[in-house]
């Protein structure tokens, strides 16, 4: 499976590389620093799944979801936040996202959430 993260901190993007590579089916096929770069990335790339994160400069997540949603309907699109609660988790599902988790969190879960969404599921995780 070849997933694409969006995320403005290289430690961050780092991070999930880590956790995501350490699964022996998963390779990442691209990174991107801002959100108008994720919405390349994904266009030329085609991955299976794209990571990103909600607040990211130039264009933000919610929105490169709702652009990428428009070029990619099939791909599968996960939201990684520090921000957490009901309303950022729905405003990520309406963006066309399906799935959510907390940066607090992924650690735990983010595995589980890949999985889910790749299995056609959603996977909206909070605290």
């Amino acid at each position: 499976m070849r997933i694409l993260i969006a995320d403005d901190h290289e430690t961050v993007r780092k991070g999930v590389c880590a956790i995501l590579t350490a699964h022996k089916d998963i390779e990442i096929c691209g990174e991107a620093a801002n959100g108008e770069d994720a919405v390349k990335k994904a266009v030329a790339l085609n991955p299976d799944l794209v990571i990103l994160d909600l607040s990211m400069p130039i264009l933000g997540g919610l929105d490169a979801a709702n652009q990428i949603r428009s070029a990619l309907p099939s791909v599968p699109i996960l939201i990684l936040s520090m921000h957490e609660g009901y309303n950022i988790a729905e405003a990520s599902r309406l963006a066309g996202a399906q799935g959510f988790v907390s940066k607090s969190n992924a650690g735990q879960v983010l595995l589980e959430a890949v999985e889910a969404l790749m299995n056609g599921q959603t996977f909206f995780n909070q605290r």
